[in-house]
């Protein structure tokens, strides 16, 4: 296969790799070896070492082996960038189960629907989160609750304050601590912290990485060691200035999210470096953890990097520390790019993955080449070309627009128990992406259009469908269609359009209310439009385009 993109990898990027051929958590237990005294985490001034990360890890394994978890079971982990979130992944892996990543903003159907579709029986949660979980035990697999405070992770000082903070913020909350609900320190106390003998292989199983998918619905990407292994070592490759123990990852994006799990947790631990533990985007706590703990990588989504160039006072931090930064999780404006660079002097750009690629297969090159608009090069081992729509089997020429299909090693394996879905995503080893782009001759991809239907909303994927099924339940709602109209801080925000029953009438504040009961904050709509009727086709499929550009005429003549 002609491969145009490798005469514009910078120089010392390999056409090709070798990959340790281990399980993912020997990337923890390797670093463990060689910096045993050097801070693998980092969280409000509080650090952890490799050495003790490890063992903590393996602490956390021998207590969920006493809870009765085994080699393939699913176990859940609903955490924010914590320590205890890092502690519980590798500690899942060392056991050989199969971490379930959940995202912690899911209201109780959406916890109970995940559940019950991966059969996870154990699940790790801050403690503020166990209402939502107790509503819908009875209805889901679980066995096993392991609670955790973020309390427990924080410096002395910070430790006594916080029950003050959480009684503010509404998050204190005291749940006693018996059986099936457990707290994670004390189980940890008791537990050896010698590694778990479990004979684990980088082919088996290690993630289920729930997203939309390409076909809409949410579905459980399934991900072997060897996928994140790989992603984690194409990473390192694309970026060979990266100095082993030597840099400092600023950790903002969610681990429970494939892009921030592989990119920033995992591509950190590999190299040895330092994670500064943010667990949510505030940005001027993100402005004040740069200036003070000097970071040098930033991996995030264009919304943070528009909300520290919009910031009032960005000049007043030094953020000189940072030498790079990927965008992904959607596309980065030239504009946006070319601001955060003249804000901190480093490097920003853009790349492009997916779930079901573990997920990164394309980035611009750090220090050669990129190009305004582009998703930039494939990765090493990573083949990709353009295909027409229709058949997905004619490879197009240069410059034409059609699908974009993927094949290399960071490839999943499937759909967790959809084989139907599984074989229309992936055919002879080739990843259709469900996105419509073009090449250019020196190999350089751009993304046109979404195949698909789903919204990208500050980072966040959000399917039409699931939105729109809640707003059937509305008991006023006749007919509803929800669409992403382009946003230049969040991406995209969402749109419902909706006929009433005959009858009825109400306002948009009650349908985001009633939205607010049923989906995570990501999913709800922002603007709500009452129609008497909605484009459709002579089937009667609504035309999602045309309402579309209804919106971009209207911000034409607005502007």
């Amino acid at each position: 296969m002609d491969k145009p993109w490798l005469a514009c990898y910078e120089p010392n990027v390999p056409e090709s790799i070798q990959y340790p051929i281990v399980p993912l958590y020997k990337l923890l237990s390797d670093a463990a070896a060689r910096f045993p005294e050097k801070h693998a985490l980092s969280f409000y001034g509080k650090g952890t070492t490799y050495k003790e990360l490890d063992e903590q890890s393996n602490r956390f394994a021998n207590a969920l082996s006493a809870l009765g978890v085994k080699k393939g079971d699913r176990v859940a982990v609903m955490l924010p960038n914590v320590p205890q979130c890092v502690i519980a992944y590798y500690g899942a892996l060392k056991l050989g189960a199969v971490v379930v990543m959940t995202n912690p903003l899911y209201v109780d159907r959406e916890i109970q629907v995940q559940m019950a579709d991966s059969g996870a029986e154990t699940i790790i949660a801050m403690d503020f989160f166990y209402p939502r979980i107790k509503s819908v035990l009875k209805e889901t697999p679980l066995k096993n609750i392991i609670l955790t405070s973020i309390r427990d992770a924080l410096p002395t000082l910070l430790s006594l304050l916080y029950p003050i903070k959480a009684k503010k913020e509404g998050q204190w909350i005291k749940v006693p601590k018996k059986p099936p609900v457990y707290d994670m320190t004390q189980i940890m106390k008791s537990a050896s912290a010698a590694a778990p003998n479990i004979d684990v292989n980088w082919t088996d199983l290690a993630l289920l990485q729930y997203t939309g998918g390409t076909t809409g619905t949410p579905k459980g990407v399934m991900l072997l060691h060897r996928n994140l292994v790989v992603n984690a070592v194409q990473c390192r490759n694309w970026m060979p200035g990266l100095i082993e123990g030597g840099e400092i990852f600023l950790a903002v994006i969610p681990f429970f999210h494939v892009y921030g799990m592989s990119t920033c947790m995992n591509l950190s631990i590999y190299l040895g470096s330092t994670l500064i533990l943010q667990p949510r985007f505030v940005t001027k706590d993100v402005l004040k953890a740069i200036q003070k703990t000097k970071p040098t990588l930033f991996m995030g989504i264009q919304a943070m990097y528009v909300a520290i160039n919009n910031f009032p006072t960005v000049h007043d931090y030094d953020l000189s520390s940072i030498k790079t930064c990927i965008s992904g999780a959607g596309p980065l404006h030239v504009e946006v790019q070319r601001r955060f660079e003249a804000n901190t002097g480093g490097k920003l750009v853009e790349g492009y993955g997916l779930s079901e690629a573990a997920p990164v297969t394309h980035a611009n090159p750090i220090n050669s080449k990129r190009k305004p608009g582009s998703i930039g090069l494939p990765f090493p081992d990573t083949l990709a070309k353009i295909v027409d729509e229709e058949s997905g089997a004619k490879t197009l020429e240069v410059g034409e627009i059609g699908e974009l299909i993927v094949k290399g090693p960071q490839v999943m394996q499937g759909y967790w128990q959809k084989p139907d879905e599984t074989a229309q995503t992936i055919r002879d080893g080739w990843l259709y992406t469900g996105d419509m782009a073009r090449m250019d001759e020196e190999g350089y991809f751009y993304i046109v259009d979404r195949k698909k239907d789903m919204i990208k909303t500050k980072g966040e994927n959000v399917y039409p469908r699931e939105v729109e099924e809640v707003l059937f339940q509305h008991p006023k709602v006749q007919d509803t269609v929800v669409v992403g109209l382009p946003d230049e801080f969040a991406g995209e925000i969402i749109k419902a359009y909706i006929i009433l029953k005959a009858g009825e009438s109400a306002t948009e504040q009650e349908i985001i209310d009633f939205c607010k009961e049923k989906l995570a904050r990501f999913k709800v709509p922002q603007k709500v439009d009452f129609r008497d009727e909605l484009p459709k086709t002579v089937i009667g499929k609504v035309l999602r385009r045309v309402l579309l550009d209804e919106e971009m005429k209207k911000a034409k003549g607005a502007a």
